[in-house]
C-alpha cells in the first residue's frame, strides 16, 4: 500500500468516525459560529464535519433585516440530526403547524415555540401553537401578576413547554420562563458594564421604610431613603410607587459573598438645583386634569399647570382596586397638585380636592364677613355692638 493510499484510508477512516464521536441528537442544545448567510438558509459551523443549516427566517427582524453577521456566535437546538446529511437547526418552533414531534422537541430542549393567546379561562389562558391547544397559567402569563389576563387575548408571544401529558393533548406552557431567562441575560450584560456614575432608568420594585429597590433590568439596586430627594422624606411610599419608573444614578458597587452585587443608587443625584417651591397650604388650587395613561401604580394626567401622576392611593377608589376598571384615557377628574418630584413631574392628588374645596369655601366665607362692616355678623365684636346693657342706675 503506498503511501497516498495509506493517507486515504486514514481519512475516511476519520471521517466514519467523527459523526460517531460527536454524534447529535433532535432536542440538543448547541452553539456554533455563523460562517455563511444564503438566500433561505444560514451555515453554522457547530464543530462537526458539515455545517448545520439553520433557516434563514431565525436571523431576520420582523421587517425581514439580518440582524447577525457572518462570524457571530448563535445558540440553537438540533431538529434533525441530518445522518450523513447536513444536521437541522431551529432557533425557535411554531410559527405555522406544528407537529406532535416538533412539540416534544421542544419540550425536551427547551426551545421556544410561538404561539397566540385566544381565551381567558379560569386560572389563565388557551394559546394556540400552530394547531396545538395549550394552557398557560395566570402566574406564567408575565413576570407580575396580570390583574386581567383578557387584555393579552389575541397577541402572538414565544412560550416554553413545562409540560406534555395524554400523547400530547394536555399541554402546559409558560411565557414568563422565557422573560426570566432574558433577564438573566440582560442582568449579565448589564453587570458587565455598569459602573460608578452610570445614569440609568429602572422600575421601582419595591418599598421600604429605608429606601425603594430598584430594578434596572436584571439587576436591583437600592435608593436609601436619604438619596431619595433634597428634602427629607419620612417614608418613600409617600414619594414613590411600587411599578413606577424612575431614573437613577449609580453610587457605589460592592461585591457580595454570594449573588450578584449590591449597588447603591440614587435619585437626588440627578437635580443639582434644590426642587421648586411647593405650594403652601393656602394657595393650593383644584385643577381639572386629563387622564392620559392609566398604569399599575397610578394614572398620568394633564393639567393647565402641567403633565404628572396621580398614585393610587391618592385616587377616590377603595384600597386595591384596579384603577383600570374607573378611568380610562379621555376621562377628566379634579385634582390638587402637591409637589414636584425630583425629576421634575408633578405629583397630584384627587383625595385632598374636597378638603381644599371645603378650606376654600370657608376662606370666602371669613372674607366676605371682613367686608361686611357694621352690618356684618361676621365677628364677636359686631355682635356686641348690637347689644343694649340697661343701665342699672335706672
Amino acid at each position: 500500500m503506498t503511501d497516498e493510499e495509506d493517507f486515504a484510508a486514514l481519512y475516511e477512516a476519520s471521517v466514519q468516525e467523527q459523526p460517531q464521536k460527536g454524534r447529535l441528537k433532535a432536542g440538543q442544545r448547541v452553539e456554533g459560529r455563523i460562517v455563511a448567510i444564503a438566500d433561505d438558509v444560514v451555515f453554522v459551523d457547530i464543530g462537526m464535519r458539515v455545517e448545520a443549516h439553520l433557516p434563514k427566517s431565525a436571523i431576520t427582524n420582523e421587517r425581514g433585516e439580518v440582524v447577525v453577521a457572518i462570524g457571530d456566535r448563535i445558540k440553537a437546538t438540533v431538529a434533525d440530526p441530518g445522518g450523513r446529511g447536513a444536521p437541522q437547526l431551529r432557533t425557535s418552533l411554531g410559527g405555522g403547524a406544528i407537529d406532535s414531534q416538533e412539540l416534544r422537541l421542544a419540550f425536551q430542549s427547551g426551545t421556544p415555540v410561538e404561539g397566540e393567546f385566544k381565551t381567558a379561562v379560569k386560572a389563565g389562558l388557551e394559546v394556540d401553537l400552530g394547531g396545538v391547544r395549550a394552557f398557560c397559567p395566570a402566574s406564567q402569563v408575565d413576570l407580575a401578576y396580570v390583574a386581567n389576563l383578557e387584555n393579552f387575548v389575541g397577541q402572538k408571544h414565544f412560550f416554553k413547554v413545562l409540560e406534555i401529558r395524554d400523547n400530547g393533548r394536555s399541554v402546559v406552557v409558560s411565557r414568563k420562563a422565557l422573560l426570566l431567562e432574558e433577564r438573566e441575560r440582560q442582568a449579565q450584560s448589564l453587570l458587565e458594564r455598569l459602573e460608578v456614575g452610570a445614569e440609568l432608568d429602572g422600575i421601582v420594585q419595591s418599598l421600604q421604610p429605608y429606601g425603594a429597590f430598584v430594578d434596572l433590568g436584571g439587576v436591583q439596586g437600592l435608593v436609601h431613603v436619604s438619596e431619595i430627594t433634597h428634602g427629607r422624606v419620612g417614608n418613600p411610599s409617600d414619594v414613590l410607587s411600587v411599578g413606577e419608573s424612575v431614573r437613577v444614578k449609580v453610587l457605589a458597587i460592592e461585591s457580595a459573598p454570594s449573588g450578584p452585587p449590591r449597588v447603591s443608587l440614587s435619585m437626588k443625584a440627578l437635580t443639582q438645583a434644590p426642587a421648586a417651591a411647593e405650594p403652601t397650604e393656602d394657595k393650593l388650587e383644584v385643577l381639572t386634569a386629563t387622564v392620559t395613561k392609566i398604569e399599575t401604580f397610578g394614572i398620568l394626567v394633564d393639567t393647565p399647570q402641567g403633565s404628572g401622576l396621580v398614585p393610587n392611593a391618592e385616587l377616590v377608589i377603595p384600597r386595591g382596586s384596579d384603577p383600570r376598571r374607573a378611568y380610562k384615557p379621555g376621562d377628566t377628574m379634579d385634582v390638587v397638585m402637591q409637589r414636584r418630584d425630583p425629576s421634575g413631574r408633578l405629583r397630584f392628588s384627587a383625595k385632598a380636592v374636597e378638603r381644599v374645596e371645603e378650606q376654600q369655601a370657608f376662606r370666602s366665607f371669613a372674607s366676605s364677613k371682613r367686608k361686611g362692616g357694621k352690618d356684618s355678623l361676621g365677628s364677636l365684636g359686631d355682635l356686641l355692638k348690637g347689644i343694649q346693657v340697661p343701665d342699672k342706675k335706672a
